[in-house]
C-alpha cells in the first residue's frame, strides 16, 4: 500500500491538539523531520510538530513561505474551506 498524502509545501492540515485545535493550515516550510512552518489566514504563522497535525488530500499550489495576502488567495481559489 503506497501513501497518499506527503508533508509537502502547499499540504493542508488539520491541527488535532493544542489550543489551535480544529483549524485548517498549509504547511509553508519544512523546518526539519518533525516540525512544519504551518500558516493560516485567521492565525499567526508558526511552528508545529507533524504529530500534531493530520495532513489532507488537499494540497495547494503555493510558493515556500508565501506572503499571507497570497495565501490567502490560492486558499479561496482552491476553496479549501468547503
Amino acid at each position: 500500500m503506497s501513501f497518499q498524502r506527503y508533508v509537502e509545501i502547499g499540504r493542508v492540515a488539520l491541527i488535532n491538539y493544542g489550543k489551535e485545535y480544529g483549524r485548517l493550515v498549509v504547511i509553508v516550510d519544512v523546518i526539519d523531520q518533525n516540525q512544519a512552518l504551518v500558516d493560516a489566514p485567521d492565525i499567526v504563522r508558526g511552528q508545529i510538530n507533524f504529530k500534531r497535525l493530520s495532513l489532507t488530500y488537499i494540497k495547494i499550489d503555493i510558493p515556500k513561505i508565501p506572503k499571507k495576502s497570497k495565501l490567502i488567495v490560492a486558499m479561496d481559489a482552491a476553496d479549501v474551506k468547503e
